[in-house]
């Protein structure tokens, strides 16, 4: 990754952020401010808002009132920077690992990739494993996703329940993959109702409450 950042630079900008549907505020003045390369776990109940954070800070959903910016500028800009990986895994079962990523390596024309076989290297899988994605276990498949979120050489990871549905080899597998991504110096925000999962990595674990940001914060690592 080129140009990595610098610890403690900022990376997401959150100012008194809401998202209105309706009546209903899925996230309630949220202000924060994501460092470089730090994991932070969003923990919550399911309907908490951490999703939808996510993809607030991801461009995919715009505040309803308040600002983010993303490596200093409107996150539909900075998109090519930030590396999503949905819940939904978003893969075609049809097709092989390396044919779903030269898929999506496509959609980022004119933009630094690292290769399909690369960014499956990455995350422990073979590239030249024939089978469909329809045929791996959810280990693989979630590796997958995480793969297709590496093609852009994001500096922002978002990370979607990565821990979802993985047996216990799966997840420390997925553990140590987020650990060597965030010690390369890209930033990793994830979401997870699994805290005994996320606090030996996470470097800040924020817990969220209908919309809402809660206090106090609880920093793990130093």
């Amino acid at each position: 990754m080129a140009n990595p950042l610098v610890p403690g630079e900022a990376v997401a900008v959150l100012d008194s952020v809401s998202k209105l549907y309706g009546r209903f505020a899925a996230l309630r003045k949220v202000t924060f401010t994501f460092e470089a390369a730090r994991c932070y776990a969003l923990l919550g109940e399911n309907g908490a808002g951490k999703s939808t954070l996510l993809r607030v800070i991801a461009g995919l959903l715009t505040p309803t009132v308040g600002s983010v910016t993303v490596l200093g500028e409107s996150p539909r800009f900075a998109r090519s920077r930030i590396g999503y990986m949905s819940h939904a895994p978003m893969l075609y079962d049809e097709l092989s690992a390396r044919e779903n990523l030269e898929y999506f390596a496509g959609l980022h024309a004119g933009a630094g990739t690292i290769s399909p076989a690369d960014a499956l290297k990455s995350v422990g899988l073979d590239p030249e494993l024939p089978k469909p994605v329809a045929q791996y276990s959810q280990g693989m498949r979630q590796r997958t996703s995480l793969a297709r979120a590496l093609i852009g050489r994001p500096r922002l990871l978002l990370l979607d329940e990565p821990f979802s549905n993985l047996d216990a080899g799966s997840a420390k597998q997925m553990l140590e993959l987020i650990a060597a991504l965030r010690d390369e110096g890209r930033t990793v925000i994830l979401t997870t109702h699994q805290r005994e999962l996320a606090g030996p990595i996470a470097d800040m674990l924020l817990t969220m409450r209908a919309g809402s940001l809660l206090e106090p914060l609880v920093r793990t690592k130093a």
